[in-house]
């Protein structure tokens, strides 16, 4: 982190670049269960082909419900061990798969008898690989795609998985483009890198965009602004903008199943000790975090605390069996002696938060609406929809108020205030219906 000697402008926090000579991943032990988080609610499992006690083949599709997306890969053969109710992070809902390893892998065909680089293989398939490709966007007529970016930009400090996957799997990365325009039809693909990162690319079959190596630089509406040249407005997402996003290792993911006509499980992962070592680890996407911390001879101690992400934008979670992701990216452990207390200190308007804001909001003003719990206001006064979510205003507190906590409380609130009145309407627009 660079400061100006006076003190008036904003620090500028640097990513630091992955070392010259980086250890391949090491690969976590095979555990004995995954762990599957499937983006619907337990209650809304419509389409459920799986039940309880079911075998299961590596690979296999666990569907749970009719809607895009509400299904689970399995990344080891097994049986079902259990379905049931998952709180996430921020209030999410998922219903929880579970696999008991049976010892014996076997691979399900399923995707190898449909490997065709078409719209209806990626979203029947691709939601679960590393980096959760999503190609619902591409399914809208009346909002066309025009442009696909591609980030090997990591979104937080410490984290390097992004940057190792650039370096690595070059090969991958261009063929996954190579099938990202057969199956969207989009030719215009922008990979977005870091500044260090251009040399040595030749002929990828995308333009290819330096990002400032400062941070938030990296966060992905700061990319899609880079490659547009343009601020996206608060009001719209990157559909509204004719852009489809993908991460490096999604595509990389994308062309490793095509090539081997085999759906990767397995995530790259960065992980970070109490001491702020890091290294890289490769593990089945549902795999316990507990199995890696047995993997490293870790104990945790009362009050540590596991984050997923980085040291910014990460969140602490309940347990050390919560599994990896498709889209774990990073896992801190932070001692609790370092942990970094908040208070209810009242902010005393130094500006230090305006100042380091990449979204120019007035956090100062912002923040007390939110700790009021005037959310509405806070959007229409203030500016509340138009954060990026870098925490940045969190780090240069000098009250140590959450700030970033606030803003993701209310912007949960705000979203579930908003899906329980279209619910609402929805059940009034029935009964006049049925009257």
């Amino acid at each position: 982190m660079k400061r100006s000697f006076f003190g008036f402008t904003t620090p500028r926090i640097g990513y630091l670049p992955i070392p010259g000579k980086v250890s391949a991943p090491a690969a976590a032990r095979q555990p004995d269960s995954v762990t599957l988080l499937v983006p619907c609610p337990a209650g809304e499992l419509d389409g459920q082909s799986a039940q309880k006690g079911d075998p299961v083949k590596t690979g296999q599709k666990i569907s749970l419900a009719s809607a895009p997306g509400a299904y689970g890969i399995a990344s080891l053969s097994g049986t079902l061990a259990s379905i049931e109710r998952f709180p996430g992070e921020g209030g999410r809902e998922y219903t929880a798969v579970t696999i008991a390893a049976s010892g014996a892998e076997t691979l399900d065909d399923a995707f190898a008898s449909q490997c065709e680089p078409t719209l209806e293989t990626a979203t029947s398939f691709f939601a679960c690989l590393p980096g959760a490709p999503s190609f619902e966007s591409f399914s809208n007529p009346e909002k066309p795609i025009h442009t696909i970016v591609v980030s090997s930009m990591d979104t937080d400090l410490l984290v390097m998985s992004a940057q190792y996957t650039l370096a690595s799997r070059l090969e991958e990365i261009q063929a996954g483009i190579g099938y990202l325009k057969s199956i969207t039809g989009v030719d215009n693909i922008v990979l977005a890198t870091a500044p260090d990162a251009l040399q040595g690319f030749g002929e990828i079959g995308a333009n290819v965009v330096a990002m400032d190596a400062a941070y938030p630089s990296g966060l992905p509406r700061l990319v899609v602004q880079k490659v547009l040249g343009e601020e996206i407005p608060n009001d719209k997402c990157f559909e509204d903008m004719g852009v489809g996003f993908f991460t490096a290792e999604a595509v990389a993911s994308i062309g490793r199943a095509f090539a081997k006509k085999q759906l990767p499980l397995e995530k790259t992962v960065t992980f970070i000790d109490k001491a702020g070592n890091r290294s890289l680890v490769s593990a089945r996407i549902g795999t316990p975090i507990a199995d890696i911390l047995k993997d490293h001879n870790i104990d945790l101690e009362e009050k540590d605390r596991i984050i997923l992400g980085g040291p910014m934008t990460g969140h602490s979670i309940f347990s050390a069996q919560y599994p990896v992701q498709p889209n774990t990216d990073a896992i801190l452990l932070q001692d609790n002696a370092d942990i970094s207390l908040t208070s209810d200190y009242p902010c005393i308007n130094c500006g230090d938060c305006v100042r380091t804001c990449p979204a120019r909001i007035q956090v100062n003003l912002l923040v007390r609406f939110l700790e009021a719990g005037f959310y509405e206001e806070a959007v229409e006064e203030y500016d509340l929809d138009a954060c990026l979510e870098c925490g940045l205003c969190s780090f240069v507190c000098v009250s140590k108020i959450p700030i970033f906590q606030y803003i993701k409380l209310a912007k949960h609130e705000l979203e579930r205030m908003a899906m329980e009145e279209m619910a609402t309407e929805e059940t009034a627009v029935e009964e006049t219906t049925d009257e």
